[in-house]
């Protein structure tokens, strides 16, 4: 479990598929020592397993899968990642509970600054507009950010506050860049909750 706070922005220090696996070496300066094989770590937001730490390099792999449902195929050498370590017990929880298990992904249709903060709109699948929760939020590249108020005709934008800008990669990104996205857990729940009363009153109706 995660909480959308980025720790460290590292980079991609290298990286190669073998057998369906794709293996990176990541530079995490801040976050290694703190990290050992075994460990969760999410890097875009995508909850990855540490295999090996050298010095202040993260090693973890993804599968086919993973590359498939979200931005990780799309990473190449020195690009800037986010990163954070799995919540333990007794962390503060400052942004919103993230499990780390990517929904789908979107792309910046607009960034725009507004003085020392800045505006971001992302396009997404409508079956993920659908879910989304005015002023509810929101984890963009495993960033805890806070929705609009909508309504969402395929797209949303969240508001970059100064501190968010200088913490993420956010300050660097552009319009047309994919990002990975997870929904709110509660809201998911709640969207499943109400999916399913819909269906058993529907069934009810039917055999009365």
């Amino acid at each position: 479990m995660f909480t959308g706070l980025v720790r460290e922005v590292g980079g991609v220090a290298a990286l190669r598929t073998t057998g369906g696996i794709t293996h990176f070496e990541l530079d995490a300066p801040r976050s290694a020592a703190a990290l050992a094989a075994g460990d969760s770590l999410a890097v875009n937001g995508i909850c990855l397993t540490v295999t090996d730490v050298h010095r202040t390099r993260v090693s973890v792999d993804a599968t086919a899968e993973t590359r498939r449902v979200t931005t990780l195929s799309r990473w190449r050498l020195r690009d800037p990642v986010h990163l954070e370590p799995a919540l333990r017990v007794g962390d503060a929880v400052g942004g919103h509970f993230v499990s780390g298990h990517v929904d789908g992904t979107g792309r910046i249709v607009r960034f725009e600054r507004q003085g020392r903060a800045a505006s971001m709109t992302v396009a997404l699948a409508p079956a993920l507009a659908r879910q989304l929760v005015s002023k509810g939020s929101i984890a963009v590249d495993g960033v805890s950010l806070t929705l609009d108020a909508g309504p969402f005709p395929g797209r949303f934008t969240a508001r970059l506050v100064p501190e968010t800008l200088a913490r993420t990669r956010f300050g660097a990104v552009r319009a047309g860049d994919h990002v990975n996205i997870e929904l709110d857990i509660l809201a998911k729940a709640a969207t499943r909750s109400l999916t399913l009363t819909s269906i058993l009153a529907r069934g009810w109706d039917r055999e009365k």
